[in-house]
């Protein structure tokens, strides 16, 4: 499997549950430790070798346009694809389908933090072990807020739940937000049909990939990992990561 030099970045949500700090500004600029959120995921994938990335915004878009330019000075070539209407991850993913064309790329919310060196630790992974789609994943005591991810013992993944009912989980693996994919998931995310939430959910697709017998795996994050989903997570992530030189 050839390196992976290209990147999807997820940055259209507003992050309802930071209240009024999403009033005026995206989540994924809210700053941790004096840089945006988006920058750091962004610096994080060019030390992991990605040369060029498609970044999809959607709430205040033009502030996460404004705020990272061409990419110049995080390392990465960026270009841009706007989500007018917010209908999922999956349909966010198909807007940059055009620019990713057939090469394998990883993907990642635009607001989540991990250690910068679990980039290359992730991408080197999908390069020693091909697979059809690869994603991280972190312990939690109950994955319910995000995906549920099922693995056997050798990290294959058998079975993705988004958002399960609090307390029906028999897995502490969380979807941790971060993916590889080859070309056949544009098919899968195309002929995905809305969730009960009424969105198009990418994690949707890899369960159904895992259904039709493809090869998805799964790699843990080792050390620090969040979602920056409410005040207190941001003004954790401070602490976890403000000592941590992103570049």
């Amino acid at each position: 499997m050839p390196p992976i030099d290209v990147a999807v970045v997820l940055a259209a949500g507003r992050g309802s549950r930071m209240g009024a700090l999403t009033d005026s500004t995206p989540k994924p600029l809210l700053s941790v430790a004096g840089q945006p959120i988006v920058a750091r995921v962004l610096r994080g994938l060019a030390r992991a070798g990605v040369r060029r990335a498609v970044v999809v915004t959607g709430y205040r878009g033009e502030q996460v346009e404004a705020v990272l330019g061409d990419g110049a000075g995080l390392g990465v070539a960026l270009t841009y694809r706007r989500q007018a209407q917010p209908d999922g991850t999956a349909r966010a993913l198909l807007l940059a389908e055009d620019a990713v064309g057939a090469a394998p790329f990883v993907l990642s919310w635009g607001d989540i933090l991990v250690p910068a060196a679990f980039y290359t630790q992730f991408a080197d992974a999908f390069a020693r072990r091909p697979c059809v789609a690869q994603l991280a994943v972190n312990p939690v005591d109950d994955p319910w807020r995000g995906a549920a991810v099922y693995v056997d013992d050798d990290w294959n993944v058998l079975r993705v739940e988004e958002k399960p009912p609090r307390g029906t989980s028999t897995t502490t693996w969380n979807n941790a937000g971060i993916m590889a994919f080859t070309a056949p998931v544009f098919a899968y995310a195309r002929r995905l049909a809305p969730s009960p939430r009424g969105e198009y959910e990418l994690p949707q697709a890899v369960t159904q990939m895992v259904r039709d017998g493809c090869a998805v795996r799964a790699v843990p994050v080792r050390g620090g990992w969040s979602d920056v989903g409410t005040p207190a997570d941001l003004a954790a992530a401070q602490t976890l990561f403000g000592g941590e030189d992103p570049a």
